[in-house]
């Protein structure tokens, strides 16, 4: 084993030295080191027999080091000699400066391309949200989640779309400026892993509109991009926009938290404005983006698991709203599963651990339950929905 790394480096160091022979900048380098050797000789031999000050070699190789690196004469040469070789010696450090600070700008340069283009890798990040697709308007969308989730900073969302040239324009906006974004196909395992979603803790899937997908493409691409993100993450919440609805069966095969048919909301709309009662309106007013008006869903107290909804009702003030439902089965997939397992291991019953999983299974995920009877039983995974103004 040894041997064998042993010639694996040879032949690495093998590969790396002919690759700098044939690199025609070594041989340029060289022939500037040898012009500046053999001009620090020129300037002691001439130098020497005048009364510039240069006395010993160390003289000649410090008139050198400053000529070269720091563009001016720490001597006063006399001869035509030493001046000749001092003239070139400014010359060569005047292309080196130029050389280096060229590369030096061009380095910061493509660090800021890559990250306004999405390519430069993220810093190691934890507790993340992850928001997957483009289309227009998308920075009203960024606007409204950031109203929503107030326990949300710009640094801690994470874009991921192939719509580089939008998302830059967003980015130069004061608010989004410090988002993060990696360009790429969100269904891919590989950019997901960029965004570092193994540490993310929710994403939401809009529609993408980057490029002249089909809607049945589109579709298509959510759903594969949720597998793939509960494949690498199975505790990530998920959240995910379908423009057709024959497609919500396969989303909820894949344990999707919660399924978005946007176009079937539109149609609800309009048929409800249709009836010149101002529904319209009031579902506006709702679903605000204000984060804390409208229809707000909030966690229930542990102490209040097993106890019934007007024990929990007596517990509330004024300023919490009125409670209006319970939505059901909260939380991710996995997290439920695990809460049952942990249930079954009170009572280890191999049947009863079954019985229970299966239910997990067959389970809908946020399930609303509206205007709950007095007597309805608050059980784990449940919380309260409240209108407030």
């Amino acid at each position: 084993m040894q041997n064998k790394k042993k010639s694996q480096r040879l032949k690495h160091f093998k590969r790396s030295l002919l690759y700098i022979l044939k690199n025609p900048l070594t041989y340029l380098w060289i022939l500037l080191f040898a012009i500046i050797v053999l001009t620090t000789l020129a300037v002691y031999k001439t130098e020497t027999q005048t009364e510039s000050g240069i006395e010993t070699p160390f003289d000649s190789v410090w008139f050198t080091l400053v000529t070269v690196f720091a563009g001016y004469y720490d001597y006063c040469v006399k001869s035509l000699g030493g001046r000749s070789a001092a003239l070139v010696q400014l010359l060569i450090g005047m292309a080196i400066l130029s050389v280096i600070t060229g590369k030096v700008a061009s380095v910061f340069m493509n660090m800021q391309m890559k990250k306004d283009k999405g390519l430069k890798r993220l810093k190691k990040m934890k507790g993340h949200f992850l928001l997957c697709g483009w289309r227009p308007g998308f920075e009203k969308i960024l606007d409204s989640v950031l109203n929503s989730n107030p326990d949300i900073t710009p640094d801690m969302i994470v874009l991921v779309n192939e719509a580089p040239d939008h998302i830059e324009q967003i980015r130069s906006i004061g608010r989004f400026k410090e988002i993060n974004y990696i360009s790429g196909d969100f269904s891919d395992e590989a950019v997901l892993n960029k965004a570092h979603i193994k540490d993310a803790v929710r994403a939401l899937v809009i529609s993408d509109r980057s490029k002249s997908y089909s809607d049945l493409e589109i579709d298509s691409r959510t759903v594969l991009s949720v597998l793939t993100m509960e494949g690498i993450n199975p505790g990530l919440y998920i959240a995910a926009e379908l423009i057709d609805s024959k497609f919500q069966k396969h989303l909820e095969m894949a344990h999707c938290d919660e399924i978005i048919l946007t176009q079937e909301y539109e149609h609800s709309l309009l048929a409800t404005a249709s009836s010149g009662m101002g529904y319209s309106n009031v579902i506006r007013a709702l679903i605000g983006d204000d984060a804390e008006t409208g229809i707000l869903i909030e966690a229930i107290p542990s102490a209040y698991r097993g106890k019934t909804c007007r024990e929990y009702k007596d517990s509330l003030n004024e300023k919490s709203g009125i409670l209006i439902g319970f939505l059901l089965n909260t939380g991710n997939f996995h997290e439920r599963r695990k809460d049952a397992l942990r249930e079954a291991q009170k009572n280890p019953d191999i049947k009863k651990v079954v019985d229970n999983l299966k239910k997990v299974k067959t389970l809908k995920s946020n399930e609303v339950l509206l205007t709950p009877k007095d007597d309805f039983v608050i059980q784990a995974n449940t919380k309260a929905i409240f209108v407030r103004g």
